[in-house]
């Protein structure tokens, strides 16, 4: 009887160690028929404040290799395609939704620079930006207003949303592409970069400036026979 109570035991063990637990089934359930990414905060709250942080984890690892996965963006949590067969779900007719060169400037500015005002996007860009640029990033759910800096005139201040994170693959913002590489593409132009140009020409002009007035005075100057 003892060896079969063992065996008895034994399967009862392999069973429990194949089936997920009430908690990971609950939370694949909430992210399953969620509308849109859930944070760990807000699917313990829907599950009566249960501790879900090593159910996402268990989830993760369990979805980590089949055809949909479950990854987190943003600090937010959702099930989505995995890359490799993302081609097997194109549609044969695709409507890409483009951003001007203006937009995608402005975009890449706030996402490095965030939280920045229009003015300094414009000294960055070098060029005023129309409200229509911001519009259409506030419209598309990527671009949102932050508050307003403390400085005289209380300007706007815009940042990124999660849903930029997510539209774009990203984790967080350390996630983005170096500095070298968007300029490299010509999307970004760094502030310190251009302050140090526009102090070098500031200093350039007043040396100039400084020796015109010097060679002015020399000229002016009466030779010393004629105090005699």
């Amino acid at each position: 009887m003892t060896s079969f109570d063992d065996a008895q035991d034994g399967l009862r063990q392999a069973r429990e160690d194949r089936e997920p637990d009430e908690l990971v089934r609950a939370v694949e359930a909430t992210l399953f028929a969620a509308e849109e990414p859930m944070s760990a905060e807000a699917i313990s709250a829907h599950l009566g404040g249960a501790d879900v942080r090593e159910a996402l984890k268990v989830l993760a690892a369990h979805y980590e290799k089949r055809g949909i996965r479950l990854v987190e963006s943003g600090r937010r949590w959702q099930f989505q395609t995995a890359p490799d067969l993302a081609h097997l779900l194109r549609r044969e007719r695709e409507q890409a939704r483009r951003l001007s060169r203006a937009a995608t400037e402005v975009l890449a500015i706030i996402a490095y620079h965030e939280p920045v005002s229009r003015a300094e996007i414009e000294a960055i860009r070098g060029v005023q930006t129309s409200s229509g640029t911001l519009d259409v990033l506030i419209e598309a759910g990527w671009v949102r207003i932050a508050g307003r800096r403390e400085v005289p005139g209380r300007p706007v201040i815009f940042a990124t949303t999660p849903d930029f994170l997510t539209h774009f693959g990203l984790g967080s913002r350390k996630d983005l592409p170096g500095i070298d590489e968007m300029k490299a593409a010509g999307l970004l132009d760094p502030v310190d970069d251009a302050l140090d140009d526009l102090i070098e020409q500031r200093a350039s002009e007043a040396e100039q400036e400084v020796e015109g007035a010097g060679e002015e005075l020399d000229e002016a100057q009466l030779p010393p026979e004629s105090l005699a």
